[in-house]
Formats: C-alpha cells, structure tokens, sequence
C-alpha cells in the first residue's frame, strides 16, 4: 500500500522491529539501545534529515515510543497515546498562506486592502505575507483576482476530525489532549512523520519471556489484510510458533457484542428512545468529550468486542495476558481505560505485529486448517454497517420484528460528528446510530496493511468459506452467565 509517508513508516517499522529483536534478547539497557541508535544512523552523511544528530535524536524518541514510553522527558506527564516528534515537526512549514508566482502585483493590491493585520508588504514581484503578523483570517487569498495566495492548510490538522490539533509559536503541532480522540488519522497524514503512537511490544515480549499465558485477539478486520491466502488459521499458526498460547478472533466478540446490545435497542425502542453503538473507542471518545449528555443517555452500555473476549479468556484462564491485534490506534487508549474493567491488558497494531514477526525472522504462511469461532456477522463487524447489521440479526433470531426500524451508519468523523448533532438537538430522524471514526470502518483504520480495496476484495473471498452458524445458537457453547457484558463490569 502507497501512502504519503511510505518511506516513513517502514523505517519507524525497523526500529520497532529491531527493539524487539532487543527485547527477545533481553538486552533492552541503555548501551544496547545508543548501539542501534548509531546502527541505524551511521553517518556521517544525513539520509532523511538535514544532518545526522537530528536523524539520532529522532531515532532515539521513536526507540522510547517503541518502549511504550514518551518521546522526551519534557513530554513525560502526557497520557496521551498519540505523540508529537517535535524535531521532525520543526520541518513543517510554519505559515498558512503563502503568495504564489501567480501574483501579478495589479494595482488595486485586493490583498493588501484586505488584511487589517498589517502582514502583508509589497515585494519587487509579488506581494509577501509576514507569518509572524498573518492571523490566518483567509481575507487576503479570498480578494485576490488571480487567486494568487495559497492557504497551505498542514496535513496533520485537516486530517484531525475533531480540531485538536494547533501549534505553538515555533510552528509545532500541539495536540489538545482534552480533544483527541486518539482515531490516529494524523499520524499517516504526516509527511514528515512528526506524529506517533506508543508501541507496546517490548511489554507482550516481557510477558511471553516470562512464561505467562498470553493470548493473540484478532480484531475482525484481520481477514482479508494480508491477502486471501492468509486466513485467521494462517494467524493463529504464527502466534503460536511465536510464543503465544492461543489466539481467538475478535469476530466471536462481536457475537457477544451484538446480542447484549440488540436487547439494549429493543428495550429502547419500546421507550422510543435513541441508541448509538458502543464498539468504536474513538467514537466513544467523541461521545464522552463533545456530547456527555448524549453519552450517557444514548450510548450503549454493552462492551467492545476486544473487551469481551478478554473477559471471557479471562474467566476461562485465569491470570492470562490478553493482547489486541487489529488496525486501530484508539483501541490502545481503550485498553487503558479504567472505567472498563477487565479490557485487553495490550493493543499492538498490524504494522507492530510485522515488525513483531520480522523480529523473530518469521513470515505469514498460508494454511489448510480450518479456524473459525465467530458467526459471519460477528466476522463484518469490521465494515461500515456491519455492526448495526449483526445487531439486527439477533434481533430477528429473536422473532423480533426490525422492518420498520431506520438506521444512520456513519464512518468517518465528518458523518458522525453530524449524527451526534442532530442527536443532541432533537433532529435525528433514524432511530439508531452505527458510529465508526474510520471511512469504510475498521478496514478502514489507520494501520490498515493495504487499501480498502484490496482488503475489501481479499475479505470476500476469505469469508466465502465461513459457515452460516446463526449468532445466538453460537453463543450457546460459551459461558455468557459467567461474565459480564456490561461496560462498568457489574
């Protein structure tokens, strides 16, 4: 898959990889970690950077992320997932609006007569604009005739569907972290690679080194990422041959997760009240800090699907270590949420779990076991549309009629922004809300391995060869009485 920062994520990618080659070796001191620094960045001349220090000092911030640790010590007190590399941040254009070569420097100087900041100035052959004066109003490129003057909007904010990010007056981005959402739609919109997450492999490698049961879930949206060749089974082969004691996929919670929360729609229904979903973190994270009315009257209770298999291995296997395996960067904030008991103990990324099966000098290889626990619905809940449809199914499993029930399924921040907007002002016409942060929903994610496309093509062929097992005759092999499904744990 071709993205704007390629380059970028396959060299933060290496170093992920060769921490955990460290980790593996339990040679994660600080002398190991200035010998990759400098294993990575020779020298003497700069590959990325202007020079090779700044390409070593961001080497050694991307080595503290993949430790799970923030980039500087002056960033220590941040909780945030989702952290700035100011050093590569620095190489950020730090003006908005900049005057081309179109300008023409006509007489009326439209632009000049516009800007009531004193920021622009006449040039010998164009009109310049002082970015330490601009207040970035627009006037200026709104008046021009020729259309002369760029507003050159950085990526990592137009990317950022909830207005978080800003910058100080050095021209680096500063993340709100009473905004973020933690979506991670900025990191790949960086060409610069200014933006990342905390990785936490070096913690699952602790775990399995020290003989713990640590567990693989694999997100729903794990099929159809590594091509149609790769199947769950191919996963689950490689986890174990990689030190994990099992894998389950993450479809079996979406079970679980679409009949608790079908008898939390039904229920609402007869009240005629409004209900949103609860499996997207980022979603709730919008939720809870943009509309907490809405949060707490609409949204459902019911856990996500990565929490509910968690607790169910939890019950099964007592003080095993449950780790997440998926596309979503906000499913890390998630974990760590401690109003939800009992949630996944680690989230990694598709990208981290490569570097993880590079660390080890092992690749995906095709399987004929069959592996299967989820029902097909349980298995969509990783496209847009796929969760409401499950609940729906329960629904009618249950002789309940849903002929007349109106859903809104959003994917993307835009569509669920605008559906949490006429929630709150009375106005929505649907009686439920599907919301997923993400275009096209989990397939969709920001750590997705290919395009939407070809996942989506890859995803249909892999899922031809799924049974047609109903939801709630599925679940009647677990023991659902024995654990809750509920977000607080009781």
């Amino acid at each position: 898959m071709i993205t704007n920062d390629e380059g970028i994520v396959s060299f933060k990618h290496k170093i992920i990889e060769e921490v955990a080659r460290l980790a593996w070796n339990d040679e994660l001191d600080e002398d190991y970690r200035e010998k990759l620094i400098y294993k990575l960045i020779p020298g003497p001349k700069a590959t990325y950077r202007c020079c090779v220090y700044k390409e070593r000092e961001l080497v050694k911030q991307r080595i503290n992320l993949a430790m799970g640790k923030n980039p500087t010590p002056a960033k220590e007190n941040s909780k945030n997932i989702i952290q700035v590399l100011d050093p590569a941040c620095e190489e950020c254009p730090i003006q908005s609006y900049v005057v081309t070569d179109n300008c023409r420097l006509c007489m009326g100087k439209a632009c000049l007569n516009s800007c009531k900041f004193g920021a622009i100035t006449v040039g010998h052959h164009r009109t310049h604009i002082d970015p330490a004066k601009c207040k970035e109003c627009g006037m200026c490129a709104q008046n021009c005739p020729y259309n002369a003057i760029a507003h050159l909007e950085r990526p990592c904010r137009k990317a950022c569907p909830v207005g978080a990010i800003t910058y100080d007056e050095d021209g680096l981005c500063i993340i709100d972290e009473n905004k973020c959402v933690q979506c991670g739609h900025c990191i790949h919109s960086c060409p610069f690679g200014a933006i990342s997450s905390k990785s936490y492999l070096t913690d699952v490698i602790r775990e399995i080194r020290a003989g713990k049961e640590v567990i693989a879930m694999c997100a729903p949206a794990t099929e159809g990422q590594f091509g149609e060749n790769i199947s769950m089974a191919s996963i689950k082969n490689a986890l174990l041959q990689m030190g994990f004691a099992d894998m389950v996929e993450v479809g079996l919670g979406g079970d679980m997760t679409a009949a608790y929360e079908s008898e939390e729609w039904a229920e609402a229904r007869k009240e005629g009240r409004k209900m949103t979903t609860s499996c997207c973190p980022a979603f709730i994270n919008i939720l809870r800090k943009e509309f907490p009315q809405q949060f707490e009257e609409n949204m459902s209770t019911t856990v996500s699907p990565m929490c509910a298999i968690s607790r169910y291995l939890k019950l099964i296997h007592p003080g095993c270590v449950t780790v997440f395996i998926g596309p979503c960067i906000a499913k890390k904030a998630e974990a760590q949420d401690e109003t939800v008991p009992d949630n996944a103990d680690y989230v990694i990324t598709y990208g981290e779990f490569r570097a993880l099966l590079r660390s080890r000098d092992m690749e995906l290889q095709p399987v004929e076991d069959a592996y299967q626990e989820a029902s097909i619905w349980g298995k969509r809940f990783a496209s847009s549309g796929g969760v409401a449809n499950a609940v729906m199914e329960c629904m009618q499993e249950r002789g309940e009629d849903v002929s007349e029930i109106q859903l809104r399924k959003c994917a993307g921040g835009q569509e669920c922004r605008t559906a949490l907007m006429l929630l709150k002002a009375g106005k929505l016409p649907e009686d439920f809300i599907e919301g997923m942060m993400c275009p096209g929903g989990c397939v969709g994610g920001p750590s997705k391995h290919k395009t939407e496309k070809e996942i989506t093509r890859a995803r249909e062929n892999l899922l031809k060869t799924a049974d047609e097992r109903k939801v709630l005759e599925n679940l009647k092999q677990y023991p659902m009485d024995q654990f809750s499904m509920h977000r607080d744990g009781h």
